[in-house]
Order: structure tokens, then sequence, then C-alpha cells
């Protein structure tokens, strides 16, 4: 089974997982495994064609998984049956964000943005296009979920699902794994309460304006509020940011 959510080359990650350096493979992974993205039970590809999608050398990929084991994230098993196996769904720790936030430049940052910008927007719009008439979708259902959830972990999952279903009803398998590589890099910071003061309320009325716009068949629209979901995330996590490098300096 493939992840492409989790393989893109290393040399082209410029989002907020670039900012784990060495364990930046080994962090991408664990945090697909918060998202949901793969689930405990799951077994991870054969380590040479996880290693091919990664764009890296297998034993850089086996060094990523023996931190993973340390961890208790996975476990490998030999045998007929064997493989590496999804254990326990972890979720980065405040210190962990806040040490990786801050080594990530402000360049790559909004680079990570401007992509994250227009695969959102893209997949809204080819939603809407797309859209059955008079068939709802599940996408107020899952705002509404989103908007419920109160443990950064629990936020960030339902948060992505959404965006995810956006990404599914566009019908682009490219867009939905960009969309899920890019959510992989971002929830984890766009949650966390000592970095971005993100708002459920606000995000639930985002949400519900991009809902209509797919719904009601209004592509431009759907667009539009999607490309501006994106940036006001954008302006939370900078805005962490440099709250981070201000305490830091005061220190």
């Amino acid at each position: 089974m493939q992840h492409p959510f989790i393989g893109a080359p290393s040399s082209h990650v410029a989002g907020p997982a670039a900012g784990f350096q060495g364990d930046g493979i080994a962090q991408r992974i664990a945090t697909a495994i918060s998202l949901g993205m793969l689930s405990v039970g799951e077994r991870l590809p054969p380590e040479a064609e996880l290693a091919s999608q990664f764009g890296i050398a297998v034993a850089t990929l086996r060094k990523a998984l023996a931190a993973l084991r340390e961890q208790g994230v996975v476990e490998t098993r030999r045998g007929r049956n064997g493989g590496t196996f999804v254990v326990q769904a972890p979720f980065p720790s405040t210190e962990t964000l806040q040490r990786a936030l801050l080594r990530i430049s402000t360049v790559a940052l909004r680079d990570f943005f401007d992509e994250h910008a227009a695969v959102s927007g893209m997949a809204a719009r080819l939603a809407a296009e797309r859209a059955v008439p008079e068939v709802r979708t599940r996408l107020a259902e899952f705002a509404f979920q989103a908007r419920e959830a109160r443990e950064p972990q629990d936020r960030a999952l339902a948060d992505s699902r959404f965006h995810f279903e956006v990404a599914v009803l566009s019908h682009s398998q490219r867009l939905l794994a960009g969309e899920q590589r890019l959510q992989s890099e971002l929830s984890p910071f766009l949650w966390c309460d000592a970095i971005s003061h993100a708002s459920l309320q606000t995000a639930f009325s985002e949400h519900l304006a991009i809902v209509m716009a797919i719904e009601q068949r209004q592509p431009e629209e759907a667009q539009r509020l999607a490309v501006a979901h994106v940036q006001a995330n954008a302006r939370l996590i900078l805005d962490g940011k440099f709250a981070l490098g201000r305490a830091e300096v005061s220190a």
C-alpha cells in the first residue's frame, strides 16, 4: 500500500515538518499516524518501497523506523507475516512543535502556505464543479465534528478530515495526496494552543461557507473561500512563530 502523503521526496519538503531536521522522516510518519492517515495495526509498506516514496536510501529510512520503535510508535515483527506495524498513535509535544517552528524560516513557511492555498483552492473549485446537483455531501457533518473537538489531537484530526473530504470530492487523486501531505505538516502547529490562537468557531464558520459554495456549485466562490481559509491559518502560524522568537530573545 502506498501513502503518498508521507512519501514526498525529502528535497521537496519545505513545510513545517521540514523543521525536524534529521528526524523529519520519523516525525512525518508519526504525524500521519496521529492524524489517522495510518491506523494502529496497519502494516507499513516494505522498506524499499517506502524509501523510494521518500526519495531516500533504505539505510536512512531504517534509522527513522528505529527512532519510531524506540518511541513505541511502531514495532517490527519477523516471520512470514512480518513487517513494521503501527502500534500507537502519537502526537508531537508542545515543546517539540515549538522547537520545530523556531527552526523553520519565514520564507519556507510562506512557500508552504502558497502551495497549500493552490492545492486547497483547486480542490474546492473542482469539488464545486463536479458536485452532483441537489445531492448533499458529508462536508457539513465533518465541519460540525471539527467544531466539537476539544483536545489538540482531536481538533487536528477533525479539521484535517474536513479538508480531506473536500479533496475527495474533487475526484483528483493528486490533489487528495497533496492535501493529506500538507495537513500532516500543518495541523499539529495550527491546533497547538501554545503556538496558535486558532478558533474552533471561526474555523467552523469558514468551513460552512466552503460547504455552501461547493453544494451550491459555485466554483469560483469555493476556491476563493478555501484560499482565504488557508491564508488565515498562515497568519496564525506566522504570528505564533514571531511570538516564539520574541520570547526566546527576551529569555
